[in-house]
């Protein structure tokens, strides 16, 4: 019956699939925000905790560290804490986006969202 159309089949297809990848994308972009990682320095004298998106939501610095003359570590160790944070979120958010587009037929490196 759609002799004529050739690939055109295949093109519904490819769109619905598109589509569905849209929604998910979208599904897997918000649950970001609800997802948690937690990076440390010093040993676990400082904590910070982020999102999977990389906004910090929480910083924990042990009594221990409150001391005048240790101003410039803590302060370190706060920067070392938040950067441990953020490249875990973003580690994780490559985990989440991954699962999305878990057996479609991306090119390799193709960089999502489009």
């Amino acid at each position: 019956m759609f002799k004529g159309l050739g690939g055109l089949g295949d093109m519904g297809k490819l769109m619905k699939q598109a589509q569905e990848m849209q929604e998910k994308m979208q599904e897997a972009q918000a649950a970001l925000d609800t997802i948690e990682v937690e990076g440390e320095a010093g040993a676990g004298l400082v904590r910070a905790r982020a999102t999977a998106k990389g906004d910090l939501v929480g910083l924990t610095i042990a009594d221990e560290l409150f001391k005048p003359k240790e101003r410039e570590v803590v302060e370190d160790l706060i920067v070392a804490a938040v950067k441990d944070a953020q490249e875990k979120a973003q580690a994780r958010a490559q985990e989440e986006m991954a699962k999305v587009t878990d057996g479609l037929p991306l090119p390799p490196g193709m960089k999502l969202p489009f």
